[in-house]
């Protein structure tokens, strides 16, 4: 298991290579439409903001996130047009969301690094670990990412960070099955992709009837929902992992309708 300080050391990594993407926007730029209708650019680091600015509250003052929390979140409701993560950014400048983006999320990564791993932090659904936690807003960093690179017509150049989020998706597969109210098959899934960087990873008995293969990079993109699974290269062996393929949400929140096929071009 990673480290707090080498989760944070990730992070940071895809907080710069998502920084690196929008740094030399243009204005105009700036209000790009991204396949996440009807967000634009400013909307997807409007919402980073506003959510890092919460983890890091959640991480560093975890009642005071609590009573935020638990006192409606009428803020955050769709009916509020547009809601705070979103309006956040429609009042200001780029240059100055930006600034707001890279002070928030540096306070963010300082936090979590003092953090023992295993420290449970309040979030909109069940407590998590600080190991878990900071993960997830390094996963939260890079689908959005990807939603700024397809806006931008630009291919990101995969790493091995990709790890994390691969793992999240797969731990995350009993949560796929619950948001959806159905029931969780009780064969295991075997799981192999090949990372980036050549090496394989795996979970999942290797014994299993039921696998997924391909790229880690396919698997992720799925997870995410920011690839149907027919636009990638990924195989599934078995009613299981077919079915979990179609369905896989490495997210909380609410099911999502995810990209359509044929929406992107066949990896």
């Amino acid at each position: 298991m990673p480290t707090m300080v080498e989760i944070c050391a990730d992070l940071r990594a895809e907080h710069k290579a998502l920084d690196d993407l929008v740094a030399p926007l243009s204005d105009r730029q700036w209000l790009t439409a991204t396949p996440a209708e009807p967000w634009t650019i400013t909307d997807q680091i409007s919402h980073l903001t506003y959510f890092d600015e919460r983890a890091l509250l959640a991480a560093t003052q975890p009642e005071r996130f609590r009573a935020w929390r638990d006192g409606g979140l009428d803020e955050l409701t769709r009916t509020h047009r547009p809601p705070a993560d979103i309006a956040l950014g429609r009042f200001l400048h780029y240059d100055e969301l930006l600034a707001m983006w890279r002070s928030g999320r540096a306070q963010m990564v300082v936090a979590f690094e003092v953090l023992d791993p295993k420290e449970r932090i309040p979030w909109f659904g069940p407590d998590m670990s600080a190991a878990s936690f900071a993960t997830a807003r390094l996963m939260e960093t890079w689908a959005h990412g990807q939603d700024v690179a397809d806006a931008l017509g630009v291919q990101r150049e995969p790493t091995d960070r990709l790890k994390h989020i691969v793992h999240i998706g797969v731990r995350a597969l009993p949560y796929s099955y619950a948001i959806r109210q159905m029931e969780r098959p009780e064969d295991p899934i075997r799981v192999e992709v090949t990372a980036p960087s050549g090496e394989v990873w795996t979970w999942g008995p290797d014994d299993a009837r039921n696998r997924v293969t391909g790229t880690a990079l396919d698997l992720a993109l799925v997870v995410i929902q920011r690839r149907h699974r027919d636009d990638t290269g990924l195989k599934a062996e078995g009613p299981v992992a077919d079915e979990w393929l179609s369905i896989a949400q490495a997210f909380a929140g609410p099911a999502g309708p995810g990209r359509k096929p044929g929406q992107f071009k066949k990896r």
